[in-house]
This record gives structure tokens, sequence and C-alpha cells, in this order.
């Protein structure tokens, strides 16, 4: 039988993640605008490598710009909503479970954040109040390294994305696990070595991230 190989970094998505879900404010968003279910999720997806949230993730355009070309995304599929109406609903609240998680691997392990954002509002959660940006940036502060689409250039699913956070940090893919929220991102890590967790909710990513590191952390 082969020897597993030792896990020695654990790497996290934010945004539905370490803080609840933005698809929750956007939900939210549609209801009281009258817009059907998951429609801006489905701007979205349309061209998903090079439409306005791609194109704003690897810093290819500005705020402004991008606000301009999801409108026009938007209104292709006939309904009127601003790109700056969507970037106000990005914050998502802290979830402690998961920040208490941070402070317990990081004396175990490398831990990496490896987020896809956009150079909007202050520091890699995009934070809009000053109170805000302050929690996030001590959240933050417990990664080892912290990878940003808006700095790297390229942004999930890139597969590149990926290898560099690997390569800066000095490790094989294998020698990971990555949690995410949403398996479009999560299908490449896998096929590079990584082993996954998608990630329902903080009580269930964690019992699967203790499986797989062999121990508790909570």
């Amino acid at each position: 039988m082969t020897t597993p190989v030792a896990i020695s970094a654990v790497l996290w998505d934010f945004g539905g993640v370490i803080t609840s879900s933005p698809f929750e404010a956007f939900s939210r968003f549609e209801a009281e605008r009258g817009l059907p279910n998951d429609f801006i999720r489905s701007v979205n997806t349309i061209n998903a490598n090079d439409n306005a949230w791609a194109k704003f993730e690897r810093s290819d355009i500005d705020a402004a710009a991008f606000s301009d070309l999801f409108r026009a995304e938007a209104l292709a599929l006939g309904h009127d909503v601003h790109g700056h109406e969507v970037l106000a609903l990005l914050e998502g609240e802290l979830r402690p479970q998961m920040v208490a998680a941070l402070r317990s691997l990081k004396r175990r392990y490398n831990i990496a954040c490896l987020t896809n954002n956009v150079r909007s509002g202050a520091g890699a959660g995009m934070n809009r109040s000053p109170q805000r940006a302050t929690q996030v940036a001590e959240v933050m502060a417990l990664f080892t390294a912290v990878f940003e689409s808006s700095k790297v250039g390229v942004r999930k699913p890139e597969p590149r994305f990926y290898e560099i956070a690997c390569e800066t940090l000095g490790i094989e893919p294998k020698q990971a696990v990555y949690l995410d929220d949403l398996g479009i991102n999560l299908k490449p890590a896998k096929a590079l070595g990584m082993r996954t967790i998608k990630v329902v909710g903080p009580d269930q990513a964690l019992s699967d991230l203790e499986q797989i590191l062999g121990h508790p952390i909570r």
C-alpha cells in the first residue's frame, strides 16, 4: 500500500468559508428588487472566464468599468443592475468557529488564504467600514500567506492560481488541503493533487478537515 503523503498546509477560501457567503446577500437583494432567484450568479456564470466579474478579479478593469460592464451584462439578461450595487453586497460576517480553527492550526501547519477578490473597499476582504476592515485584517494576519486574485493577476478556477500558492509556500499540491464553498474552484485543486473540502457550513467543514488531518482542531 502507498503511504499517504503528510499534510503540511491548509488552504482556505475567504468569502463563504471564513465568512458567511455573499450569495446570502445576493438573495436578499434579489428579493427586495423583485429579481429572479440567483440572477446575480447567473450574470457571473455567462462567459465566466472573461465577463465583468472575471476581469475585475484579475484587475483588468477598475470599479467604474466593472459597474458599467456588469450592468450591460445584466441588461442583456433582462434586468437593470449596476455593478456598484453588487459590490456593496460582498461583505459577509466572520465565522468564529473558522477563525478559532485558524488559530489552532497555525501552530502546526502553514495556513494560507486563496481568495478571488477585487480592488474595492479596504484590504483582502473588500471591507467598507473601518471597524470591519480592522476585524478582517486581524484574521488575515493569522495566515502564513494571502493570495488575492486582484494582486496575482489570475483567479480561481485557473490552475495557475493554486500553483502560485504552492510554489510560494514551498509545498507540493499533494501536501495541501483546500477548502472552498464552490465546487468549480475545488476541481482544479483536486486535479493538481490536493485534498479538497466543499464547505456547506462551519461544523461540517471542520469535521471533514479533522478527518483528513487525523486529529481534533476544536
